[in-house]
């Protein structure tokens, strides 16, 4: 979750199929791209100006940062591309070849910036189920343009002001706020370990609201870096302030993204020297992949609570996404089904696929795109999430997120190695985010 790194960005291979021109133009962008389109190289078939009728192919745009020393999201993108391969394979979208182009924002504003104007530039239709930390840079583009932004990641609130943007989970704020609220009665002192940064500075107060509604007192707020290699102080500080007082046993959040792991190797050595804590996080920072690597029932997070959007990966909704990875995907390591980043762009694909089929015959462009989204449309998810519409006027638009239609989350612990669910309905969130002081 940065937002203060400067980072260069160069071109990656895959821009084939252009004339020489036509790649300088993009040089000149400085945009660490690297796109993939199934049928025309890079960009939007000849002949079509900003979006597709008749037999005309569809092109979207899906980002991630990959490669970076902060968090990487390189399934999404990845799993974008085998989701064309199996789309085209299977009779194409609505009759419509799918192009899909990739572009790495590199956790850096500036280039997610350039992935914004990018996708302007070759007139897709909509960013679909992409992850970017950098919405205030980002979004204005594709506001400027008209392109909707269909199933972000939701790790910023901005995602849930924007009037272009079409979440598919609570992001964030429905994670931490039923974190909070799952905390409030199990918990002594909580610490919450977030980064120090622009997005991280939004991260208390969504924790805090579960907490408060709950009758527990606020979180301590302890900031670390996002790219550390090692949190041996923060891990230190985190335990005495969660073993400060007495009574309940005190709870450590990590909320670190990628770095979460990092930090529970140092904390797993330094709670040797600390009374017993317990330890939650939010699906995103730890998943099974995550828990198995760090030891399992013998790792730091046995016990832990887990706040997740969507169901278990066994669960069998996720059959049509784990067919699309076992047929076009497979053996690719980047792509993993219990990656929440890989379920939030399947979903968002699905959407897609939705509107793509109420136009019919019709033009598919980013304007017809999101009149169907505004116009009532609703999308059913297999029962991965409640049906979706969205409006700009929702039950959360007097605190702040008039775009968060999904206030669903699930509750997860890690037993004897594995997360498994700890209550067997979602917890909706709406009432406790009501009550958040996001001003």
């Amino acid at each position: 979750m940065t937002g203060r790194r400067p980072t260069r960005s160069t071109v990656l291979r895959g821009l084939r199929g252009r004339s020489r021109a036509s790649r300088t133009g993009v040089l000149s962008a400085g945009a660490l791209v690297a796109c993939v389109s199934l049928t025309a190289g890079c960009g939007v078939v000849p002949g079509t100006t900003g979006g597709s009728g008749g037999d005309d192919p569809i092109t979207v745009m899906t980002w991630a940062p990959q490669d970076t020393g902060a968090t990487n999201k390189p399934g999404m993108p990845a799993f974008a591309q085998a989701y064309a391969r199996s789309v085209n394979a299977q009779g194409r979208l609505g009759g419509r070849e799918l192009n899909v182009l990739t572009c790495n924002d590199h956790n850096d504003g500036v280039t997610a910036a350039k992935c914004a104007r990018l996708a302007v530039k070759e007139n897709v239709v909509a960013v679909v189920g992409s992850y970017s930390q950098h919405a205030d840079s980002f979004l204005p583009v594709l506001e400027g343009a008209g392109i909707p932004y269909i199933g972000g990641y939701g790790i910023t609130n901005t995602e849930f002001t924007s009037p272009l943007s079409y979440p598919v989970n609570g992001g964030q704020p429905a994670l931490l706020a039923g974190l909070g609220s799952a905390l409030a009665d199990s918990c002594g002192p909580v610490t919450l370990v977030r980064p120090d940064t622009i997005a991280g500075d939004e991260l208390p107060v969504l924790l805090d609201s579960g907490l408060t509604s709950g009758g527990h007192e606020r979180a301590h707020d302890q900031r670390a870096a996002e790219d550390a290699t090692e949190y041996g102080g923060q891990s230190e500080q985190a335990l005495r302030r969660a073993t400060a007082g007495p009574g309940d046993q005190g709870c450590v959040v990590p909320v670190l993204g990628d770095r979460t792991g990092t930090f529970m190797d140092s904390f797993r050595r330094a709670r040797e020297d600390h009374p017993e804590v317990r330890t939650a996080t939010v699906l995103g920072s730890v998943d099974q992949t995550t828990i198995n690597a760090s030891g399992g029932e013998s790792g730091p997070y046995e016990g832990a609570y887990v706040t997740g959007w969507y169901p278990s990966v066994s669960d069998p909704g996720w059959a049509g996404m784990k067919k699309v990875i076992k047929e076009q995907a497979f053996g690719d390591n980047n792509v993993d089904a219990a990656d929440a980043g890989v379920q939030t762009t399947w979903i968002a694909y699905t959407v897609l696929k939705e509107v793509v089929e109420s136009l019919g015959d019709g033009e598919v462009s980013a304007d017809t795109v999101r009149r169907a989204l505004d116009g009532g449309l609703e999308v059913g998810t297999g029962g991965l999430t409640p049906p979706l519409r969205w409006t700009f006027a929702d039950k959360l638009a007097s605190v702040g997120f008039p775009r968060l239609v999904n206030t669903e989350v699930s509750l997860q612990v890690v037993r004897r190695g594995h997360l498994v669910s700890a209550r067997q309905k979602t917890l909706d969130t709406t009432r406790t985010l009501q009550n958040a002081d996001v001003a």
